[in-house]
């Protein structure tokens, strides 16, 4: 009889912590949808607004309050973080997939370095967004920067050029392959950036002119200019 009982309570405590278990996926997954979403309405009124946009802002443009995301990504650094991740990754996929069809080292170059500055022309705003500094939250911003979604962002994108160099170079040349790469990003961001940035009119070079310029940089450097000009 107590064996029979306690079989009834064990199967009564499993339909229970299955009923729960059911509960708990049905709210995670309803609250990474209403994540994902709200990502994306702050994707959509920071392009439309500007990167100054303000948490209420931002809220206002979603249609909601600018509790609702506090909840949800905790303070502006935070969402800074959860848009990035989104947008970043999705500059990784379009800059590995263009490296992936072309032929040579340098042509993959071209491709990686044309489909960033391509997505970040795309929308500046959301782009500065998620890679400038915060007034007033510096050393929140300088965590995501270091450990992040951008730093993440930059140190996959930092491989994904090295790789296909060392494969054409050998491993005699690992060591100058241990520093051009990073040495290759920090050129790329900051004209790209400095490009991304300046008036258009007739100064400023097309996208893929640009590209092209970038490129020549990181497999030719400056030379072909010195030895024009003496």
């Amino acid at each position: 009889m107590n064996s029979r009982h306690e079989e009834f309570a064990s199967a009564a405590a499993d339909a229970q912590n299955t009923a729960v278990d059911g509960r708990t996926a049905r709210w995670q997954s309803h609250r990474e949808e209403r994540r994902a979403e709200l990502i994306r309405q702050a994707r959509k009124a920071v392009h439309r607004l500007g990167s100054d946009a303000s948490m209420e802002d931002i809220a206002g443009a979603a249609g909601t309050s600018k509790s609702v995301f506090y909840r949800y990504f905790g303070d502006k650094a935070g969402l800074q973080q959860a848009m990035g991740e989104v947008v970043l990754g999705q500059m990784q996929r379009r800059m590995q997939e263009a490296a992936q069809l072309a032929p040579t080292p340098r042509e993959g170059l071209f491709a990686m370095v044309s489909a960033y500055l391509q997505m970040a022309e795309s929308s500046p705003h959301v782009y500065a967004f998620i890679t400038r500094l915060t007034p007033g939250e510096a050393s929140a911003q300088d965590a995501i920067a270091a450990s992040g979604a951008l730093g993440n962002f930059f140190e996959q994108i930092t491989e994904m050029i090295a790789t296909p160099m060392r494969e054409y170079l050998g491993e005699e040349k690992e060591a100058v392959l241990v520093y051009w790469p990073t040495a290759a990003i920090g050129l790329v961001r900051n004209a790209g950036e400095m490009w991304l940035g300046s008036p258009a009119g007739g100064a400023k070079p097309d996208q893929e002119t640009m590209a092209a310029q970038i490129t020549d940089w990181l497999c030719l450097g400056i030379a072909p200019a010195l030895k024009t000009s003496t």
